[in-house]
């Protein structure tokens, strides 16, 4: 069996630990925030907790797509070890980091025609995309092949569900996700949207609750509806928060309660898609009958 390498995006979220223990390679949006740019290759890194310190204080950062340069460089320093790679992409419907990955690996195969280089667009982002990038993890170390990891993925994404809510709408207001008129009548009654990602990989909302409580029991209530014959693939509850980690506990010890799925992966939401969910925003991945 051919070695390969499991990559993904930072936008996965995935906890730093995670990423060195299994030596996932991985490719970075950059933000800019304060007139700083992050990124490989810009020092100092900023935490995530400064990160949301920052927008809290009235701080608006941007987000810039990888671009091809970066995974052409990345893929090419695996090939040349002669490994195979298996790429896991944050959805192509908002970000163009997928198609950088695939432009990237046509080119290379032109270069290393005897290496596999497997890109999927996972078509989520956040902890969602970190999730089958932790399953792909688990079926490499189980002994199977690139080709059979990938396959389990590709049949697992149209069942991968993300449901979120935000602390505050004018974040999604700035990426165009609601109307200024919705985001300062909600803002101003408490209204919490709960959003999806759906079937094309886009950011939808889904429902509306009042109030902080009743937006994070409703991400509950939206597993277990959409669950299904899935539960018993769910071991692992992941969930992903913008600097609001007592919340995530709380929907954790929920889940917990409601569902049985005890073990757990938490982990910042980072300035990725934190810079579009804003402080405060807590999302919820599993696997699903349907989204």
């Amino acid at each position: 069996m051919a070695e390969y390498v499991i990559t993904t995006e930072n936008a996965a979220d995935l906890p730093e630990s995670f990423v060195k223990e299994n030596e996932i390679g991985v490719l970075s949006l950059y933000y800019t925030i304060d007139g700083v740019t992050y990124g490989p290759g810009h020092e100092p890194q900023m935490s995530a907790e400064d990160f949301y310190a920052k927008m809290r204080a009235g701080m608006m950062p941007k987000t810039q797509q990888v671009n091809l340069d970066q995974a052409m460089e990345t893929f090419r320093s695996y090939l040349k070890q002669g490994k195979d790679i298996l790429h896991l992409a944050l959805t192509s419907a908002v970000s163009g980091s997928c198609n950088s990955a695939m432009m990237a690996a046509r080119e290379l195969k032109e270069e290393f025609p005897e290496r596999t280089i497997t890109v999927i667009d996972t078509l989520v982002g956040t902890l969602a995309q970190g999730m089958l990038v932790e399953r792909a993890v688990r079926m490499k170390k189980a002994g199977k092949t690139l080709e059979q990891a990938a396959q389990w993925i590709r049949d697992a994404v149209p069942h991968t569900c993300l449901y979120a809510t935000v602390d505050d709408l004018k974040h999604l207001y700035r990426g165009g996700r609601v109307s200024k008129t919705s985001a300062f009548l909600g803002s101003a009654i408490g209204i919490k949207p709960i959003l999806k990602l759906n079937e094309t990989g886009n950011l939808v909302p889904c429902a509306k609750v009042r109030g902080r409580k009743q937006s994070i029991q409703t991400l509950v209530k939206q597993m277990e509806e959409h669950i299904g014959s899935f539960l018993k693939e769910n071991d692992t509850v992941y969930i992903s928060h913008g600097d609001c980690l007592e919340e995530a506990n709380y929907l954790a010890q929920l889940i917990k309660e409601r569902l049985g799925i005890a073990k757990t992966m938490i982990s910042h939401i980072g300035p990725v898609i934190g810079s579009h969910a804003g402080p405060g925003a807590l999302a919820l991945s599993f696997l699903g009958e349907n989204k």
